[in-house]
């Protein structure tokens, strides 16, 4: 049977030196043993000083700088993308790597086993040749004629010196973790984590895990009689385990923790659970690694019994999210991890609501955050925007099963309001009827907006395309989200609509660079961020994702990434929006940190020289990306 994975390694490896010097039947051999390995951007490969790896690599897709630390600053040493090899140490040197690898942008590259290789080095002296004069010149590639020699970073300004480092920071594992065989007893399972004072085992086969048995396992499947301590271990095991590889940051721990409602990781040596045990991560771990921790506000969050106890919590969270402003912590991480500590407190609203009502929901529903919350991009106390859909039931029930579910609305924008969240001024909330409804007036709803679209039927319904499920039955979502795209399919007259309200709030720059601010108002000679900054890049990436039939996220970093995926040639200018949707997205959660309010409004006056070009430097993606919208929707008429 063909290795169709192989195969493709061997086809790409064919086109690069060394590997062009050797046969097919060579690199199918050497691709077979090869592993793919997917870095996120800023991902470490490894790090100064780290054990050498069993591998060197290949860059496949992306971008790798190679970097030193001096005087508490990285300084970029080589920039590696397609075709380009790195991490060959181990090839010539038995001591640990003296740079750090990091990924510069999303990449893909292929692990190449050394062990493996090695004999075809011996063999093959234009192979061996190669490898020497890389390791020797440090250059990524000595057939280079341009770059020979020299280190790349002569030639590239690199402008990432605000990379993050303490987000990057890795955490520490356990190294050698108890394991025990899935075919022991859960009784035996008990006494080892009592005897080591551990709260896991991992449950191994060959050295691979295959699943854990925690503290909560005990209490959830033994002490309440569901299975007999006698049973074995592989029947009461979770699996499968979620593992990582070593030197994930805290940050990235985190994030996966609460995604998988875990408080487990197994490290594995590449990362997956096909790769031998080396570690565990336990929340513990992350805790003492950073004290102010999203996981222990998820935690509050699901334990609290009031309105008030979740206000303090959404305001320990404005501390962190402040915090990691002032550390320079990526913006879309900071989304990220907010937006999952902000639905939390949205599921505890309901879930109190649910218990305050004189009976259970009469049939099932789903609740939606909208707009901002929608996209997971409110970092501030705004206002809230939400909205919820019932179960289809017959039409003389109808009236009754809405009732209850405005009444149980009006209970969970209560709470909410309490914890911080304004009352909507334009009432787009799950409270007001219009935004109660079932599944079929939901779809009714949509296809009224997308098939008679009017100016101003788009400009109200526009963020409701930003929707976030939050709780409930997803199933209800999804077919409303099926009928979506349904209706958008080859609508030109809605794109046409839904675009011309994109352009509305063109490059906030006039003739001469010059900013343009409020002319009038409470707000005269203030340059309002949100409505000619960020909402022409959030307007445009909702568009472009609509067109594209792109489902499952809503944040406009995210919306960027994966249209840079799907439209190679577009890829720099959607990269420009991201970049210049964090930088602005930034300057609004400073400006309403530092004045207690929605951060819309910055005086130009109190911005340094730099942050006035930053500023500017972030407009032109939105011309860019807006010259898109007008070539692809054909907008001239309505602009």
């Amino acid at each position: 049977m063909k290795n169709s994975i192989a195969e493709r390694i061997a086809d790409f490896l064919k086109k690069h030196p060394p590997f062009l010097s050797l046969s097919m039947p060579d690199l199918i051999v050497i691709s077979k043993e090869s592993q793919v390995v997917y870095l996120e951007k800023n991902q470490v490969l490894f790090n100064v000083n780290d054990q050498p790896h069993s591998f060197f690599y290949i860059v496949k897709d992306g971008a790798v700088g190679l970097s030193i630390s001096y005087d508490e600053k990285e300084i970029l040493i080589d920039k590696c993308d397609e075709g380009d090899i790195l991490g060959l140490r181990p090839f010539f040197a038995k001591d640990n790597y003296l740079m750090d690898a990091m990924a510069r942008e999303e990449s893909l590259l292929y692990a190449i086993p050394i062990a493996v290789f090695k004999k075809y080095v011996f063999q093959n002296p234009e192979v061996s040749e190669f490898l020497l004069e890389s390791f020797a010149s440090n250059t990524r590639n000595p057939y280079d004629k341009e770059n020979k020699g020299k280190l790349i970073s002569e030639n590239i300004i690199y402008n990432e010196q605000d990379a993050v480092i303490q987000y990057f920071k890795p955490i520490s594992h356990t190294e050698n973790p108890i394991t025990a065989n899935g075919k022991e007893t859960v009784k035996a399972i008990a006494e080892i984590m009592v005897k080591y004072k551990i709260g896991s085992v991992v449950i191994e086969e060959n050295r691979l895990p295959i699943g854990i048995i925690t503290d909560k396992d005990l209490r959830s499947k033994i002490a309440t009689g569901m299975f007999s301590i006698n049973d074995s271990a592989d029947q009461i095991m979770s699996a499968p385990v979620i593992t990582v590889a070593v030197n994930r940051s805290v940050a990235e721990v985190q994030l996966l923790m609460m995604q998988h409602n875990i408080g487990h990781l197994c490290v594995t040596s590449d990362g997956t659970p096909a790769s031998e045990i080396i570690g565990i991560i336990s929340e513990h771990d992350v805790f003492t690694a950073q004290a102010n921790n999203p996981g222990v506000l998820i935690k509050q969050t699901k334990r609290a019994n009031t309105a008030e106890e979740l206000k303090g919590i959404r305001e320990n969270l404005t501390q962190l999210i402040q915090n990691a402003l002032d550390e320079n912590i990526p913006i879309g991480h900071i989304c990220q991890i907010t937006g999952e500590i902000n639905s939390a407190i949205t599921k505890r609203a309901i879930e109190l609501s649910v218990l305050k009502m004189k009976q259970q929901p009469p049939v099932q529903f789903a609740w939606l955050n909208i707009g901002s919350q929608g996209r997971k991009e409110q970092l501030l106390l705004t206002d809230q925007d939400n909205a919820l859909v019932f179960e289809d039931v017959a039409a003389e029930k109808h009236d009754e099963v809405k009732k209850y579910f405005i009444q149980l609305a009006e209970n969970v924008t209560n709470i909410l309001n309490v914890v911080g969240y304004e009352f909507c001024p334009a009432e787009m909330m799950a409270s007001n009827p219009l935004w109660c409804k079932s599944v079929t007036e939901w779809k009714d709803q949509y296809a009224t907006w997308i098939n008679s679209p009017g100016e101003k039927g788009i400009l109200m319904c526009s963020i409701f395309f930003d929707y976030d499920f939050v709780y409930g039955n997803k199933e209800l979502v999804d077919s409303i989200t099926e009928a979506i795209f349904k209706n958008v399919a080859n609508n030109q007259i809605f794109f046409a609509y839904l675009g011309g309200d994109a352009m509305k709030n063109p490059p906030p720059l006039g003739f001469f660079r010059q900013f343009l601010v409020e002319k009038d108002g409470e707000h005269k000679d203030s340059f309002d961020v949100k409505g000619r900054g960020l909402m022409p890049l959030i307007d445009a990436a909702r568009l472009l994702c609509l067109d594209q039939k792109i489902t499952g996220t809503n944040n406009t970093l995210v919306r960027f990434k994966e249209l840079a995926a799907l439209e190679p040639q577009n890829a720099a200018i959607y990269e420009a929006c991201s970049d210049a949707f964090s930088v602005l997205l930034k300057f609004r959660s400073e400006e309403g940190f530092a004045n207690n309010s929605g951060g819309r409004y910055l005086d130009l006056n109190k911005l340094s020289k730099l942050d006035r070009l930053k500023l500017k430097n972030a407009f032109q993606p939105i011309h860019d990306v807006q010259e898109i919208l007008k070539t692809r929707f054909q907008l001239t008429y309505f602009t």
